[in-house]
């Protein structure tokens, strides 16, 4: 877990100020770390909250603290932070509300995934699942939006997502068509994400979001089978969520083991609760047996770069084989192809990223 030690690297006492700052909203301990560091330092400070998705949760705190404390340049330096990131969600919100409106009118359901998840902050890029024909979409964007398609990598192919870049609008759309997971592995799953999809309104909008149970479960996808780190936002969201009672434990674990992924779920569980309790004192209320279940906890977690690390080896590797086995057992021909295609490719992903510098060309 992170700790706040002179011998930390720079990377993890930031990591461990943006936490404190929007998990415990302890602004007034963030003031004179924040108010020492030279202009490039607070730059790189901003990037590393935009990269987790907590600007407005981090900094909103950050700007009254400073004000308390009479710090009044780095007050001012925390709200022109936050106009900016409200500018730009106002501009993705827009949008996004116009992109669902035409989709629907044009007979394709679509649910908003993982960008809301993070409200107050949203993501960089506009996530959707749509289980219309990509043809079908692709015609809304293009004659209602004058949206440009963008590559699509091997990876992106396997999944069935879609790319758009629309004039205007600063984020990226990604539509998922019909499949969920790093190769598209996942059908009946995903299909729960437009059977439960549920109203919110934000900001004024109306959007349907997956039910809370699927919330979790593409955060854990996300996290424990594709990226293999965790954002700071995934901690607050989730924790968000069972701190509102609004799981229902036995839906989710029904719809985890729909796809061979209830390990995954509990560690990725379990590893939020850990790192709560770091920051905030107390624990998340968990079922004892999904928490005692978990293969990491939050001690697993190692700082690379501007992420926490979750261990491939033995975690992931071993959520991989879950996976495998559940499918075939289930006798999920085609998911056990698509997820045997994992290995060779996230090796080829990491080949061509030591010799470009980018793994684009795969995922």
């Amino acid at each position: 877990m992170l700790k706040a030690k002179k011998t930390a690297t720079p990377a993890t006492r930031e990591l461990h100020l943006l936490s404190q700052l929007s998990l415990a909203g302890d602004g007034q301990a963030a003031v004179s770390d924040l108010a020492a560091m030279d202009g490039q330092r607070r730059t790189a400070f901003l990037k590393l909250a935009h990269e987790h998705h907590v600007v407005i949760r981090s900094f909103q705190p950050l700007q009254t603290a400073a004000s308390r404390a009479g710090a009044s340049e780095l007050e001012e330096w925390a709200a022109s932070s936050l106009a900016g990131e409200q500018a730009r969600i106002a501009n993705a919100l827009e949008f996004l509300d116009a992109i669902c409106r035409e989709l629907e009118a044009a007979g394709c359901p679509t649910t908003v995934m993982k960008s809301l998840d993070h409200w107050p902050d949203i993501g960089n890029d506009l996530d959707l699942y749509c289980e219309a024909s990509q043809d079908a979409t692709r015609a809304v964007f293009q004659q209602k939006f004058k949206a440009t398609s963008q590559p699509r990598t091997w990876g992106d192919r396997l999944a069935h997502k879609c790319g758009y870049r629309i004039p205007g609008l600063r984020a990226t759309v990604e539509v998922h068509h019909g499949r969920l997971g790093q190769t598209g592995e996942h059908r009946v799953m995903a299909h729960r994400f437009i059977t439960r999809r549920v109203p919110v309104q934000i900001a004024g909008y109306t959007f349907n979001l997956p039910a809370p149970e699927e919330r979790i479960i593409a955060a854990t996808l996300q996290r424990m089978y594709r990226h293999l780190y965790m954002r700071i936002c995934d901690v607050a969201n989730t924790a968000a969520l069972v701190e509102s009672n609004q799981v229902d434990y036995a839906e989710l674990r029904l719809a985890a083991k729909s796809g061979g992924i209830w390990p995954g779920t509990v560690t990725y569980l379990k590893i939020v609760a850990d790192y709560i309790k770091q920051y905030r004192g107390h624990e998340l209320l968990l079922p004892k047996s999904m928490t005692d279940a978990a293969l990491l906890h939050g001690s697993s977690l190692f700082v690379r770069g501007p992420w926490l690390r979750v261990p491939v080896f033995p975690g992931v590797v071993s959520l991989y084989g879950w996976q495998m086995a559940s499918m075939v057992l289930r006798g999920d021909v085609p998911g056990v192809v698509r997820l045997g295609l994992l290995p060779p490719l996230a090796s080829m992903a990491t080949l061509t990223y030591k010799l470009t510098g980018s793994p684009r060309g795969i995922w």
